[in-house]
């Protein structure tokens, strides 16, 4: 997965990689972007196979990486996509090198030295989680040190067996719970039970409505006049899981769109640090060389007895669509999506969507986000908006990586 923001994955990278097949100590890379905006948390990441060109033999748990000062990074590398099979250890079979910097405002380059090292590098505690939990009818559940989301799976959806009392709900639909602690907390919660965590005990709550909608970016096909959308997700994969950047993937069977069979893959890269995490969906479909797909929100995303009140507007040259919520007890959300290649937008009686062409085969980028006023940085409508911008502009602008070896 290139740089994202995030938002960092949130962001494809431009990068200018030459090195040199030459043995050598240090391998420096120099990061710049355009923005004169900070870039908190900004995802860097580098081919392992160049960090192998330039450090032959250097091993994922063997390497240290250091920014301009001399201070040691947490980093990840993933087997996403790996280069080779790597039958005599030699260094060669993962798939990319991935650390963070906190660009300051106005600060438009950094760099930072990769060196190998003798002594085993320690675990770097994980600001990001994905999984599938077979304990609670087959959600699919990920979240960073800033928000938390779950979908829904086959037996969500299954028909309940008579007496059962078995939940049911068909949706592809995106489900929001807001944290208010860094910490991950999703297994917590779903080791609490399925009533504790509609109740903010101190580190968040899940109070965001998905019904039937599209929830929180979910995703669906628009003929002018309707939109058909997927059911539960059919299958799910985790690619990476940590500590700086989850990645996973969920496939959702073929639905009838107009009468072109349309089936959609959805990978999501979920980033430390930032309030939106990057979806990339793949649609596949014969016929058409074109639909239109929609991102989109849930019109009435709010817990019963709010009485909410519910602000949304669309920004044309940011792609964006966003909401701001203010409740009766539960204090003010935003949630938002963000599409690059927007080129309209619409709703129906249950969600707003901006609406962008889709090519069979081809994805379709994204960011979903979200953010709660009772966690203390994003308070205001204003502030979330800015943050929202901020997205779309780190989106346009991706860093780029420059490589260059030295003894």
């Amino acid at each position: 997965m290139n740089n994202r923001f995030q938002l960092a994955a949130a962001f494809a990278v431009s990068t200018a990689f030459a090195l040199p097949a030459a043995h050598a100590e240090k391998l420096t890379i120099t990061v710049t972007h355009e923005l004169d905006a900070a870039r908190p948390s900004e995802t860097i990441t580098v081919p392992w196979s160049e960090v192998n060109r330039a450090l032959p033999g250097a091993l994922l748990q063997k390497i240290a990486v250091r920014d301009a000062a001399g201070k040691l990074l947490p980093y990840q590398v993933t087997n996403v996509a790996p280069q080779a099979k790597d039958p005599e250890n030699r260094g060669i079979a993962y798939g990319d090198l991935i650390f963070q910097h906190d660009f300051k405002a106005g600060e438009k380059s950094a760099t930072f030295i990769v060196e190998k090292t003798e002594t085993v590098s320690p675990p770097f505690p994980t600001k990001v989680f994905a999984r599938y939990v077979q304990e609670r009818l087959d959600d699919f559940a990920w979240e960073n040190d800033k928000v938390a989301h779950r979908t829904y799976g086959p037996a969500l959806g299954a028909p309940a067996p008579a007496g059962s009392g078995k939940e049911v709900l068909v949706t592809s639909g995106n489900d929001i719970w807001f944290k208010r602690v860094p910490y991950p907390i999703v297994d917590r919660w779903y080791n609490k039970g399925h009533d504790h965590y509609h109740v903010d005990q101190g580190e968040g709550m899940d109070m965001y409505n998905v019904g039937r909608t599209l929830g929180a970016g979910g995703t669906g096909i628009w003929d002018g006049s309707k939109i058909a959308k997927a059911n539960n997700y059919a299958k799910w994969k985790v690619l990476a899981n940590g500590p700086v950047r989850a990645i996973f993937e969920l496939s959702y069977d073929a639905f009838d769109a107009a009468g072109t069979q349309v089936s959609e893959v959805r990978r999501f890269t979920v980033d430390a640090g930032h309030w939106f995490d990057r979806v990339e969906s793949t649609f596949t479909f014969t016929g058409p060389q074109q639909l239109n797909a929609v991102v989109g929100l849930n019109k009435t995303p709010s817990d019963k007895g709010q009485d909410p009140r519910i602000a949304t507007d669309r920004v044309a040259a940011e792609g964006s669509l966003r909401q701001w919520v203010t409740q009766k007890s539960n204090d003010a959300f935003g949630v938002a999506v963000v599409v690059p290649t927007a080129q309209g937008a619409g709703s129906d009686q249950a969600n707003d969507f901006v609406i962008a062409p889709v090519t069979s085969g081809k994805p379709l980028t994204y960011y979903v986000g979200a953010a709660w006023s009772r966690a203390g940085e994003i308070t205001s409508k204003e502030a979330w908006q800015q943050q929202v911008a901020l997205t779309a502009a780190r989106a346009k602008a991706p860093v780029k990586v420059a490589l260059a070896v030295t003894k």
